[in-house]
């Protein structure tokens, strides 16, 4: 599972001109969910969307998590962060979940961000959106429970 989280001031999500979502200051998470994602994945994700310090202290130092700043987070599925554009110039998804299962692991870390307390928004799953945000930083951190780097 891989998500692009970023600090924002806000962030919409409208489809054919209409906000469905939006927040104030917190997060915009990304989540793109990979072909066998499971429980370890959904939990390494929501905990690090729950638990990075990358909000300022009164230090200006990145040191608070976005539950300590009473923000909220803004939750859109992303299956094209799971792309490979290693070869040739089209994406290939390949790697990228199929829709039920897709929704099942992004419902889960959405799940997972709530009963943390949290507010959490969301996008439409499959729909075609427009996201909107206003970053603040900026700061964007990259998430991949798969990683080893």
């Amino acid at each position: 599972m891989r998500a692009v989280i970023t600090r924002v001031a806000s962030a919409s999500v409208s489809i054919e001109g209409t906000v469905v979502s939006e927040i104030e200051h917190g997060l915009l998470a990304l989540i793109g969910v990979a072909n066998g994602d499971g429980t370890a994945d959904i939990d390494y994700v929501a905990a690090k969307i729950r638990d990075l310090r990358i909000f300022s202290d009164a230090a200006n130092k990145m040191n608070l998590s976005v539950k300590d700043v009473d923000g909220a987070v803004l939750a859109v599925s992303q299956f094209t962060l799971l792309a490979d554009v290693r070869r040739g110039r089209r994406p290939s998804f390949i790697r990228a979940a199929a829709p039920e299962p897709a929704n099942d692991a992004y419902e889960g870390v959405v799940s997972r961000l709530r009963e943390a307390g949290l507010v959490v928004r969301t996008g439409v799953f499959q729909a075609d959106m427009q996201v909107a945000s206003v970053n603040d930083g900026p700061v964007t951190i990259v998430i991949d429970s798969r990683s080893e780097t």
